[in-house]
């Protein structure tokens, strides 16, 4: 419980308040869109989502390579922590999305779309990480073969980024490039700060089902200690000379 909540407080702190000057920035100071108007600030939340949710995805198979090289199960849990929020995020980030289609587009969905289908191939592809790794049984099965999953749907991820680039016929607009894309000076930075505040929020939410399951685990452990103890008094008893 210290190792994951240590810091966790202005962590949290420091979500909220970043995260609220986001909202100011976006309703106070970002200007609306010359096409779609008011809807388009939805973008703000939106891409910050999506963005998170596939770092979320990739780090999750990240820490998965450090359970196979170490074979330590601290590794497994962090990254199947990691997997778990992401998915999270990454509904939310469909959800919104959807809202956004919606009004601009007069659609929930737009299939032939890119941007979209590829981030749900990616969404769905990780939505069956659960189900496969609580399918086994035994604990250093169940943790190596989602280590190896992870591994392999982290690596599919960057392709959604690829689809992405690759795409020609492309209606979802392009906002990130190494020129800063297409967002003026006021949009780039409400963005930008939006962006922060979701990826410390993943962060402070990451710590503390990490804190939460390190707990719970330290619980189990004493308990078993205890339980053992006072299984074996009898034993000792018995075995006392009268």
């Amino acid at each position: 419980m210290t190792v994951y909540g240590r810091g966790l407080r202005p962590l949290a702190l420091a979500s909220v308040a970043t995260i609220t000057l986001a909202l100011a920035l976006v309703f106070f100071y970002a200007p609306l869109d010359a096409d779609q108007g008011f809807v388009q600030k939805i973008f703000y939340v939106h891409v910050p989502l999506a963005i998170v949710s596939l770092c979320g995805f990739i780090l999750g198979g990240i820490l998965a390579i450090g359970h196979l090289k170490t074979g330590e199960r601290k590794w497994d849990m962090r990254s199947y922590v990691a997997i778990h929020m992401a998915l999270i995020f990454s509904v939310g980030a469909l959800i919104t999305g959807s809202i956004w289609a919606k009004a601009s587009w007069g659609h929930w969905w737009v299939w032939n779309e890119p941007t979209l289908v590829s981030f749900l191939i990616v969404v769905l592809l990780f939505a069956t990480y659960q189900p496969l790794r609580f399918s086994i049984e035994d604990p250093e099965r169940q943790a190596r073969y989602a280590s190896v999953f992870a591994i392999v749907a982290g690596a599919f991820v960057p392709l959604n980024f690829i689809a992405v680039r690759l795409a020609q016929g492309l209606v979802h607009p392009r906002v990130l490039t190494l020129t800063g894309g297409h967002l003026p000076g006021a949009m780039r930075l409400t963005f930008l700060i939006s962006l922060l505040g979701i990826a410390l929020l993943y962060t402070t939410l990451w710590k503390y089902e990490m804190a939460a399951k390190n707990a719970r685990m330290q619980t189990r452990a004493l308990r078993r200690l205890i339980l053992g103890e006072d299984h074996l008094k009898p034993l000792k008893r018995s075995a006392a000379p009268s």
